[in-house]
């Protein structure tokens, strides 16, 4: 993607270069992932190397106050109230979505939400020095509420900000950033760096310093010209937001596209979770998302991130070697990500989720076979690891990052916030309760819960090539007059039309029934 300089002429915006990457565009891009996504990925998996260091240092804790050894069965459950409560405050930062973006704008949130990173990096930096480990069960709480809003709240941020054409890849950039976050801390967490006994508190730490990295030079860069135009009503510095993000003055055709989507939905306000769920006009558009973050969450991936040690071991890795090897798969999550910001926008994004969906269906299959074969058939955990990298590929280039790439495109501005609150709260409800039910799930059924997995993702493959349109190089209202017909309502297309229909009191009742566009 060409970066292109601030000042540009008026007449080469005309001639199609305000689609192209600014400098400006792509800085907001890395700032708001790094700042805010990052994290996300980051505090995934940055307490799986050290468990075994903070499970030590939560016994000797106990037993410096009580006197006696905790108990094994205390210790297992405050270990998974440490791994369990990250995803549950996701949920609860889902829930608060709705209300910071609609009163405090998308760069306004990002802002506020840097505080709880901050200071649960402060508390689990200084848990050990304090003697504490609540604190670290607390922090993780509010590193979920911290993730839970970002997840939204960032995809939401840079596709509103984005031309239509460059709005897939960088949708994607969110994801391309929690996978260097996961990567960076297998890296960090490894025995030699800081996972260890003396170093896992400034592991653990360490998440606060991108989030005062984005606290410091977020304020410099534009808010997201949708939001300041459509819901603040500000159209002079909706213009000057994205003459600097489109680097020319000439930001005309865009400012037209967005009065139009802000004529279309004046009569309804902002979407409430309740009034989006009941209304008809966004019906398929709901569905959609539920079930492509269902299936995000419940296709299996912490499921294999968990098998992955065992299946490498069982073809002979050395246990020492283990981790170095898990660091690997982080490494072909990054680079098959990156490869989906820049594949995105030529090959769409229905493609990306029938394929992405499809190798994780395909590997669960084959994997289900090799873990059964591989004590009598040799070559069978060799297999067994080429499923696991397929699948990695496969959720990588589809199944992580599309889902919130379309919720920014399937709705329009006003039920965007409670579209993503809805999908955000599926997304985290999913992660927790995959992991709850998946160490009982493989105790029960072992290789065979691999089946469940495969199951999900082909009904989800089946729902996304029957309903889910594609949405490359459209406007949100192109995007919204598609699903209008999905939903079986009429919408208002001409502006001279709506304004007459506006005028006429008798008809506004009738209006909110048939206008899909009225979000």
């Amino acid at each position: 993607m060409k970066l292109k300089g601030e000042k540009q002429e008026s007449s080469d915006c005309n001639e199609g270069s305000k689609g192209k990457m600014t400098l400006l565009l792509a800085l907001v891009a890395l700032i708001s992932a790094f700042g805010s996504s990052f994290q996300y990925g980051y505090n995934v998996s940055v307490i799986n190397s050290p468990a075994p260091y903070m499970q030590d240092f939560y016994n000797q804790t106990y037993f410096n106050r009580s006197g006696v050894p905790m108990d094994s069965g205390f210790q297992t459950l405050l270990w998974s109230l440490t791994v369990s409560m990250y995803p549950l405050g996701g949920f609860f930062g889902s829930l608060m979505v709705w209300s910071l973006v609609n009163n405090c704008g998308r760069k306004g949130t990002l802002l506020i939400n840097n505080l709880f990173s901050i200071a649960a990096a402060i508390l689990m930096g200084t848990s050990e020095l304090a003697k504490t480990f609540e604190v670290i069960i607390l922090s993780r709480v509010i590193m979920g509420i911290y993730a839970g809003l970002a997840s939204s709240v960032v995809p939401m941020f840079l596709g509103e900000m984005s031309p239509k054409n460059l709005r897939g890849a960088i949708g994607v950039v969110p994801q391309l950033f929690i996978t260097l976050g996961i990567l960076v801390a297998q890296i960090l967490g490894l025995n030699s760096v800081l996972g260890n006994a003396k170093g896992w508190p400034v592991l653990l730490g360490l998440t606060g310093i991108p989030s005062l990295i984005q606290l410091l030079t977020l304020p410099f860069f534009p808010e997201s010209p949708r939001y300041l135009l459509i819901q603040k009503g500000n159209e002079e510095q909706a213009r000057q937001a994205l003459q600097k993000l489109r680097g020319c003055d000439d930001v005309d055709d865009e400012m037209e596209e967005m009065r139009q989507e802000e004529q279309s939905e004046k009569e309804e306000g902002h979407f409430s979770v309740l009034s989006l769920c009941t209304f008809r006009g966004l019906r398929w558009q709901l569905i959609s998302i539920i079930v492509m973050m269902m299936g995000q969450q419940l296709s299996g991936v912490n499921a294999v991130f968990y098998y992955a040690d065992r299946i490498f071991q069982s073809a002979g890795v050395d246990s020492n070697s283990v981790q170095y090897v898990t660091v690997s798969i982080g490494a072909i999550n990054v680079v098959m990500t990156l490869l989906a910001v820049f594949i995105v926008e030529s090959l769409g994004r229905r493609i990306l989720l029938l394929a992405g969906f499809g190798l994780c269906c395909v590997s669960c299959a084959v994997l289900t076979l090799a873990l059964n074969l591989q004590t009598t058939v040799s070559w069978m955990s060799y297999l067994s690891i080429v499923c696991v990298i397929v699948y990695i590929i496969g959720h990588a280039i589809g199944a992580s990052p599309i889902p919130f790439v379309m919720i920014t495109e399937m709705f329009l501005q006003s039920s965007r916030p409670a579209a993503f609150m809805v999908g955000g709260s599926v997304h985290w409800l999913c992660n927790f309760t995959v992991g709850l039910v998946f160490l009982y799930m493989e105790a029960g059924l072992g290789p065979y819960s691999f089946l469940i997995f495969c199951a999900i993702c082909l009904a989800t493959i089946v729902y996304i090539f029957f309903i889910v349109p594609e949405t490359k190089n459209k406007t949100f209202m192109e995007i919204n007059r598609i699903m209008a017909k999905r939903n079986k309502v009429e919408i208002q297309e001409d502006k001279e039309e709506f304004e007459d229909f506006h005028t006429v009191p008798g008809l506004q009742a009738e209006k909110k029934e048939i206008s899909s566009s009225e979000l």
